[in-house]
């Protein structure tokens, strides 16, 4: 049994109480990768500092390296996926500001690096609190990114999502919501190691630099004869991740006993009025449609799960029913629709679906805190008729 305040173990060896940063620790000490670049940025902290601490305690036999900034740490990801070795890391705001130039390098040289973000905002001015700013920002650059609303999430989605980074050969983001998720303890029940490492299997690179008998290069120039056949081959790999989906989250649910669909459906099949969310807010919004239905309203949740690469066609058949939709975005988004929003706009235009009204709200920026009365607020304006594009939840 540990004692660190990370890390708090219940009698059930399988039932843990976790902080979303140390159930992510706990994962990677399942997996053992084979090689993991760190450096420490607030929320990301706790994920690399439990996870040294398994490490020094011979928990698993991960090379840890301490490089001199994040953009050192995605570039030696990098090396060491390329030389056939499983590479992770973990990151956050800024951090992932610095190595987004390397960012859609991992993903163009098709190297599923796993990276977990604690998702905090972006400067200016500073701010060190959750929301979604950073991952949006890099939202584009050809990394599968799965949303977590705790801290069981976080550690299931860290198996399927690394299943289906090396099935596409694309990188993953495995994401939380900074200090909300990851710094919040949560009981969660993890699996045997054993059957972990059966899950995702030995890691088999297609191509590695250090395969002598089939000697290649990594990163080479491509000029407009090439560079456009790249990218397709990319949107492909993206779109199997869709295809490939359900099989992943089938044979995980044999071995945990929990569903993860695409994306979860709360309430919805007969709601008419529904949110759309990501990460921990949904857990806010369910509290507010169980007390709202027991009143005997119609009311709903679609919480967006898979992000990267969208679900239009899958989220547009569980929302065509539904009248009035209110899509919260926990991000900035300046001279655009914000990102969720824009999204759901897609998805129904897909379809051809034209009688659903939807409705733009920002909320939690910086970390403000987003309460169950001001749910309830949203659901009430959805009764109305009410003009305005974007509405602000909490704004002083």
């Amino acid at each position: 049994m540990r004692d660190d305040k990370n890390r708090v173990m219940n009698l059930n060896k399988n039932n843990l109480a976790l902080t979303g940063g140390a159930a992510a620790a706990e994962a990677l000490k399942q997996i053992n990768p084979d090689v993991m670049p760190v450096y420490p940025i607030t929320p990301q902290t706790p994920i690399i500092e439990v996870f040294a601490k398994m490490v020094a305690d011979g928990e698993a036999a991960t090379v840890m390296i301490e490089v001199e900034s994040e953009h050192s740490a995605m570039s030696a990801a990098v090396g060491a996926q390329a030389a056939g070795a499983r590479a992770m890391t973990a990151s956050s705001s800024q951090g992932i500001m610095l190595m987004s130039e390397i960012l859609p390098i991992a993903s163009g040289m098709r190297l599923p690096i796993l990276m977990f973000v604690s998702a905090r905002a972006i400067s200016a001015p500073i701010n060190i609190h959750g929301d979604h700013e950073d991952v949006m920002a890099v939202r584009d650059l050809g990394w599968i990114q799965f949303f977590s609303e705790n801290s069981q999430e976080v550690y299931d989605n860290t198996f399927i999502a690394l299943k289906l980074a090396e099935k596409a050969r694309m990188p993953a983001m495995v994401i939380m919501d900074g200090f909300l998720t990851s710094h919040s303890v949560e009981n969660l029940e993890i699996l045997e190691t054993p059957l972990v490492r059966k899950f995702i299997g030995e890691y088999e690179p297609k191509n590695n630099l250090l395969d002598m008998e089939n000697p290649m290069t990594f990163g080479p120039v491509s000029l407009p004869n090439s560079f456009f056949e790249f990218k397709r081959q990319q949107i492909e790999a993206m779109n199997g991740v869709l295809t490939e989906y359900e099989n992943v989250a089938e044979e995980y649910e044999k071995i945990s006993g929990r569903n993860h669909d695409i994306f979860e459906s709360y309430q919805l099949d007969d709601a008419e009025r529904a949110i759309v969310v990501a990460g921990s807010t949904a857990g806010t919004v369910k509290v507010a449609v169980d007390e709202l239905r027991e009143q005997g309203e119609k009311v709903g949740l679609l919480k967006i799960k898979l992000f990267r690469p969208f679900p239009y066609q899958q989220i547009a058949e569980a929302l065509k029913n539904v009248k009035n939709i209110a899509v919260l975005d926990r991000t900035v988004p300046l001279g655009s629709n914000a990102p969720i929003f824009s999204e759901i706009i897609n998805s129904l235009f897909e379809l051809k679906i034209s009688n659903c009204q939807l409705h733009s709200y920002i909320y939690g920026l910086g970390g403000r805190e987003i309460f169950k009365e001001d749910i309830k607020k949203v659901f009430d304006d959805l009764k109305s008729e009410s003009k305005e594009k974007v509405k602000y939840i909490g704004l002083k």
